[in-house]
């Protein structure tokens, strides 16, 4: 029997416009998990160069990987600086 051969993924690959990047976010959102939010919160920062997006912010690299990253649990305002970093902005409509 063949093996077949697979290659890895990364979604911070294929978020390359602000059309893909707001509606990846979106979807995160809309999960509703916290840990999802962050995780793709950290896709795109990697996406746009972590460094980059950390100087924007004003945080510390290191402290902006640990907190996007598998198990991070950043605070809201790391969330909302990341955001606005990356050109972005929250918005709230209703569920109905």
């Amino acid at each position: 029997m063949a093996k077949t051969e697979t290659l890895t993924w990364d979604a911070a690959d294929h978020l390359d416009d602000p059309a893909a990047i707001a509606a990846y976010l979106n979807a995160a959102f809309e999960d509703g998990d916290p840990a999802l939010v962050a995780a793709a919160l950290g896709d795109v920062a990697r996406s746009r160069g972590m460094s980059a997006v950390a100087r924007e912010a004003g945080l510390g690299r290191t402290s902006l990987y640990k907190a996007l990253s598998e198990g991070g649990k950043p605070e809201f305002t790391t969330v909302m600086r990341v955001v606005q970093s990356l050109g972005l902005r929250l918005s709230v409509e209703p569920l109905r």
